[in-house]
């Protein structure tokens, strides 16, 4: 594995975050019907919050991001924007990155996190790997499947 850090977004950080969106998503949602060059970077932009955005950086340059955003609830966190540049994924980066983020979440006594996938997305295996499962009921949605991961031993709020 590659020697990653992860540092705090700004906002100067939201177009190579949304290239990267544009790049990592593409494949996935041109196979759902749902790839919209300009929305696909648009998006990212208009929910861009660099409070709760981490760059990944892998010697020194940009190789991706992830958000962790609290819920109303700030037992409760959304896992989001979590891209990897093609060229560093499967590597091992996107594990630890994710490792570190859930380990941090366990100590701030965070009971739940949440995220969603697109259907399809080989992305969905890293999430199982990591105690994620499947949410159904309000959760539901014919592009995305929705996730969650309990933290060990926390009963769900």
């Amino acid at each position: 594995m590659a020697d990653w850090a992860i540092r705090p977004a700004v906002r100067a950080d939201v177009e190579s975050v949304a290239e990267l969106r544009a790049v990592v998503l593409r494949a996935d949602l041109e196979r759902l019907g749902r790839y919209d060059e300009r929305r696909v970077r648009q998006r990212l932009r208009d929910g861009f919050e660099p409070g709760h955005t981490w760059v990944i950086e892998v010697d020194g340059a940009f190789a991706g991001c992830v958000a962790l955003r609290p819920d109303a609830d700030a037992r409760c966190h959304w896992l989001e924007h979590f891209y990897l540049a093609p060229g560093f994924q499967g590597g091992g980066i996107g594990s630890g990155v994710l490792g570190e983020l859930l380990e941090r979440c366990d100590r701030d006594g965070v009971h739940v996190v949440r995220l969603n996938v697109l259907r399809g997305s080989p992305a969905r295996r890293l999430y199982a790997r990591h105690g994620f499962t499947v949410e159904t009921g309000e959760y539901e949605d014919p592009v995305d499947v929705f996730m969650v991961r309990e933290a060990p031993g926390r009963p769900r709020p």
